[in-house]
């Protein structure tokens, strides 16, 4: 993944150019990369029937560089994704301003029904949430893994900020 970003917001003014304050926040490839690696949680943003979005937070993993998590074949937002797999999900780190960090990556979530896959995925998932071996949690993973099915997020646009590259004002 990438960044990618669209937005225009530089301050009028500022001499030698017109940098943008998106550009200047932009994550790195590597930085990018370490923060989706670190995390496991994200918000997932799928879109209901009547349009508007369906907002929950969900562990994932990263597998081959993609997002990837699992849910119940019931749950909201996979009928929500099989009705229609454009999904947003955003990577956040940060309790001030100056220690903002994100990944937003808007895409087609692709549809994972393959028993080993979705079983894989629900290993991976045990493993970094549990906070506990794989192994030790086999029985309730391969259990579950029956009901559920996975999804891999295909990025088509990824937006990315770092605000610790910003200078904290004096004070």
């Amino acid at each position: 993944m990438s960044g990618d970003d669209a937005g225009r917001a530089g301050p009028p003014g500022s001499g030698g150019g017109p940098a943008r304050h998106r550009d200047r926040v932009s994550m790195t490839a590597a930085d990018q990369a370490t923060l989706l690696a670190e995390s496991h949680k994200l918000q997932l943003a799928t879109i209901n029937r009547d349009g508007t979005p369906h907002l929950v937070t969900m562990f994932y993993v990263m597998l081959d560089g993609r997002i990837a998590f699992w849910t119940y074949r019931s749950a909201q937002k996979a009928r929500n994704l099989a009705r229609d797999p454009r999904v947003t999900c955003l990577v956040e780190a940060g309790d001030e301003y100056f220690e903002l960090r994100g990944v937003q990556v808007v895409g087609l979530a692709r549809l994972i029904e393959d028993p080993a896959q979705v079983l894989e995925i629900g290993r991976r998932l045990a493993a970094v949430t549990a906070g506990m071996p794989a192994g030790a949690l086999e029985e309730y993973t391969t259990k579950t893994a029956g009901k559920r099915v996975g999804f891999v997020v295909e990025p088509q646009r990824v937006i990315t900020w770092d605000h610790r590259k910003l200078a904290r004002p004096d004070g």
